[in-house]
This record gives C-alpha cells, structure tokens and sequence, in this order.
C-alpha cells in the first residue's frame, strides 16, 4: 500500500476550519480502498506564528515541506497583519521557493448551484484558468524612496522571461490539446503594455505552432471580463499573467456561483518539488469560528492533489461524492444561499463517498 505525505498548512481564519475537514474527507476516501493511505503533517504557520515569532513560516520552512508528496493549504490572510506581509511570507514563498510556476483553477457549475448567469448552462460554463504563478506582475521587484515626503515614489515592476513565459504557454497549450474542445485564448494587455506583454503574445505565436491541432486566440485582458459574462461558451482553457488570471479566476468563480466552491492547484510540472493545492477563498475573518465556511473549495482542491498523485479513480470517487452533496440544496452553506454549516457538508461528503465505494464509478 502507498502512503502518500501530505502537508497541512490551515493558515489563517477559515483555513483552520476547511484544511482539517479536508484531511478527514481524504481519510474516508482512502478507507474505502486498500490501494493508498495518507500520512498527515500539520504546520501551524501563518497569523498567530508570525505573532510569536516576527515572520509567518520559519526560515527553513521550505526544507520541512520538501520531502512532502502534496501539501494542503488553507489561507493567509490576517485582520492584524499586513496583506503584503502574510501573503509574501507564506503562501508566495512557498510558490516561488518551489517553482510552482503553474497555477491551475478549474471553474465549472457544479449540480445544484444557482450561477448568476441566468442564461449560461453548465455545459455552457466549464472552464480552466492557467495563471503564470512564478514572476510577472508578483515578481517582487521594485521599492519605494523618500517615504513619507511629497517626493515619495514606489515602483512594482512586472519581471516576464522568455523561459518562464515559454514554459507556461507551453503548459497551457499542452493542457488545451487534453481537453475535449482543444481550445485556447491567450490572455493579454499588449495594447498598453508594449514591451513584456508585447514578448508575451510573440512567444504565444510561436508556441503555437508546436500545437497545430489546438485552436486559439488573443483577447485584453478587459474584454475577456465582458467575454466570460456575455459569451461563456466561447471560452475553454484560458493563459493569463499572474495578475490577470487572479483577477480573472475570481470573477470565474463568482460567475460559477461562488468562491467557496473553487479549488487551486500550485503546480511544479516537473515534479522536482511538492506542489500546493488550495481553496481560493482567502481567510474571510468574519464567518471565522461560526462553522459557516463552505469546505467544497478544499475538497475540489483535494481532487486536484488526487489527479497530480496520479490516483484518477479516487478523484473521480471524490469529485462524484461532491457533486451529490452540491446538488442537494439543504447542503448548501451560505455562501450558497443556504444554512448548511461546514461540519455538515463534510459529514455528507464523507457519507456519499462510503455510499460511492459501493458502487462502479462513472466512465
């Protein structure tokens, strides 16, 4: 039996209510088989960490989570604590310090939810978003001078490289040509920005040619707000910046029927490292402790970690467990319109899958 390492990092605020409800959903999947079984490490970093010791993770953070197969993580994100400074000392240091240079949010309307495009069908809206998750608008670059004289300046310089928008065109063409559609758009801003984006759309061209059988175009990046509103069905997998595909991945989501539904994955491509699978809900401080926080993000999420440790069917196992308990409305949590607590939807995922391993799994 396989016994796959997994790393928990609950972070902040309802991170410490979804990562826990995860592992347990994990535990009741790999007790319906004999083939895998999880080994869960818990690390308290994040708010309260950086409380006692100045910084969110420690210094050989990094070195601790290496010899992990996946890692699940929460949140950060604390009402004290600067944004910049609980974002860039966890979650991007970890990114970066990886090189999870792929980050991939798959968005679609799962059963029972009610999408606020009252026009858009699911089969109308199921997409995937790869976001350039190394350098680009998040590279750190810059500084500020004269602080707090009128003379003041601050710069944030958006870093693109060859190799690193080489490698995530190529990552987003490759998971395009996978998918039925085969369809892609690249997502750009080369009419204002005319030097890094400019590169950006040139590479765009000649990665393509390695692809001939995927189709795609060029969209700016704020008409592809007004394409994924008005003509969903357009719209397949999509390749954005690290700035773009944040912002666009949100509205994806809310699109989708909420943030609490979608899941992330911090890809490393080359598995040289463990890659980081999340719910992109953020912290959300004021539903903290009240067991409101919706779990389906983590579990998605979870399915995610599955797929990259190459465990398809238990994937399937789970994602069909989650699609049960979205469909039944009194499982719905707030976010959803309902008054579902976590505790209950994680009781009902963990019933569904032990009612799933009695069944044969849907092609």
């Amino acid at each position: 039996m396989k016994t796959y390492k997994i790393a928990c990092i609950p972070g902040d605020g309802i991170g410490k209510e979804v990562i826990p409800a995860g592992q347990e959903v994990l535990q009741a999947l790999a007790a319906t088989q004999n083939r895998f079984a999880f080994d869960f490490t818990s690390f308290g970093w994040g708010g309260d960490w950086y409380r006692q010791h100045g910084v969110m993770m420690p210094e050989d953070g990094l070195d601790a989570l290496r010899g992990q197969d996946a890692i699940l993580f929460g949140s950060a994100g604390d009402a004290d604590i600067p944004d910049h400074i609980t974002l860039w000392g966890l979650r991007l240091k970890i990114c970066q310090g990886f090189d999870q240079y792929a980050n991939v949010r798959p968005t679609r309307i799962l059963p029972g939810i009610d999408g606020p495009l009252k026009r858009c069908t699911p089969e109308q809206l199921d997409w995937v978003i790869v976001r350039e998750n190394s350098e680009g608008e998040y590279s750190g670059v810059g500084g500020r001078v004269h602080q707090g004289h009128p003379i003041e300046a601050a710069t944030d310089v958006s870093m693109m490289t060859r190799a690193g928008v080489e490698r995530i065109m190529r990552y987003a063409f490759r998971l395009a040509q996978s998918r039925p559609r085969k369809l892609l758009t690249v997502v750009t801003k080369s009419n204002a920005q005319r030097h890094a984006m400019v590169m950006w759309d040139e590479i765009a061209v000649q990665v393509s040619r390695e692809f001939p059988d995927v189709t795609w175009d060029k969209e700016l990046v704020d008409a592809c707000t007004a394409r994924m509103v008005n003509r969903p069905a357009s719209l397949d997998t999509v390749v954005a910046t690290n700035l773009h595909a944040d912002i666009l991945s949100d509205l994806a989501a809310a699109l989708a029927g909420s943030l609490g539904i979608a899941p992330t994955g911090n890809i490393d491509p080359e598995r040289r490292y463990p890659s980081m699978f999340e719910p992109i809900h953020g912290s959300a401080f004021d539903i903290m402790g009240q067991g409101l926080a919706n779990p389906i993000g983590t579990f998605w999420s979870a399915v995610m970690l599955l797929e990259h440790l190459g465990e398809g069917a238990a994937a399937r196992q789970l994602m069909q467990a989650i699609e049960s308990v979205t469909a039944d409305s009194a499982l719905h949590t707030r976010d959803l319109g309902g008054q579902a607590t976590t505790a209950q939807v994680t009781a009902a995922i963990c019933d569904r899958i032990a009612a799933t391993a009695r069944q044969p799994l849907a092609a």
